[in-house]
């Protein structure tokens, strides 16, 4: 198995979001088992013509994701995405219960709003 990455430099989306999406899709759809070892921060740079700094950054935000993690001098691994996917839209839809409650929406009202954003997400 290895990981196919592609980053566009002429793209409006910054390098660093290029890499974390594409890692973290080919992670939740299980092309990248769980546990895979991934390159090291300068083995990727090297390979895609990067910063060390842009896949550091790309690296981050997937560990803070749950994506990914890093186990020290090991290397890093791929984490079972999907508990972590579902631990964090657990937190944002208790963040957002929380708040339309706050705002004085109805049930129902909150419940709108996030079918409304779901189609538009989803539906696009």
């Amino acid at each position: 198995m290895t990981l196919r990455i592609s980053v566009d430099q002429h793209s409006t989306t910054a390098p660093y979001e290029q890499l974390r999406a594409q890692i973290s899709q080919s992670a939740r759809s299980g092309e990248l088992p769980v546990g895979y070892k991934l390159p090291t921060v300068r083995g990727l740079a090297e390979d895609l013509g990067l910063a060390a700094n842009t896949v550091a950054k790309a690296y981050k935000a997937l560990e803070a994701d749950g994506v990914i993690e890093t186990r020290g001098r090991n290397g890093t691994f791929v984490a079972a995405a999907s508990d972590a996917a579902s631990r964090l839209a657990a937190t944002a839809a208790a963040a957002y219960a929380t708040e339309a409650r706050r705002l004085g929406l109805s049930r129902e009202g909150a419940e709108a709003a996030v079918a409304e954003a779901l189609r538009a997400t989803y539906d696009a």
